[in-house]
């Protein structure tokens, strides 16, 4: 943990500044002063301070973009737009590193060709950290996946593994898909399947109504 990720984290302190994190990490989109204002419930200039305050922080970055899509001089001056970072953050006193035991764990698994074994333990973890408690959607928010719904599926905003994912992709990715299975298996979701189907910036995995729920 550096001193970087203590102020990150208390800059969320503020509840207002809070709330507009929450809401453009939601979104998963760039969002202008006015949305986030708007959705809060707050002056413009409020909020404008509030985001410009998270920017500093590394929470948000920043950009300019006109916001009406058109381009050219009837496309109004660009504006200030705010999208969540992928850096991830992770506070611990004192410090842990729990990450490079799982770099070093995912390695090990794929010298020793364990990736079945692995699998089957992401499958009974899944079903152990649903435990019958709330449905899909409360899960797999409490599990840092920031679901939302689109065309009757079930994507997933965030991948709670990314750094991993980036070093070994088809090991994290299947164990991913497998702790979701377990999930469903875990909350008794019969009339949903979790699928492979990777989107630039967001989780591999995702949720779609099953081939026999279909039928």
């Amino acid at each position: 943990m550096t001193s970087d990720d203590l102020e990150s984290m208390s800059v969320l302190g503020d509840p207002v500044r809070r709330e507009l994190y929450r809401f453009v990490a939601e979104r998963g989109r760039d969002v202008g002063r006015n949305e986030a204002a708007e959705a809060v419930g707050i002056q413009r200039t409020l909020a404008a301070h509030h985001l410009d305050r998270l920017v500093e922080a590394g929470l948000l970055e920043a950009g300019f973009r006109r916001l009406s899509g058109k381009a050219g001089p009837g496309g109004g001056r660009p504006a200030k737009v705010y999208r969540r970072v992928r850096e991830e953050r992770t506070v611990s006193l004192p410090p842990r590193d729990y990450r490079t035991l799982a770099l070093v764990l995912a390695e090990a698994v794929d010298l020793l060709g364990g990736e079945e074994k692995a699998e089957e333990a992401a499958r009974r973890t899944g079903k152990r950290l649903a435990g019958g408690a709330g449905d899909l959607m409360e899960v797999l928010r409490e599990r840092g996946y920031e679901p939302y719904e689109e065309e009757g599926r079930v994507r997933l905003r965030n991948c709670p593994f990314h750094v991993l994912a980036d070093s070994h992709p088809l090991l994290v990715c299947s164990m991913n898909l497998a702790l979701c299975e377990g999930l469903l298996a875990g909350l008794g979701e019969t009339g949903v399947a979790a699928a492979l189907d990777p989107r630039p910036g967001e989780c591999c995995v995702a949720f779609m109504p099953s081939k026999t729920n279909e039928d």
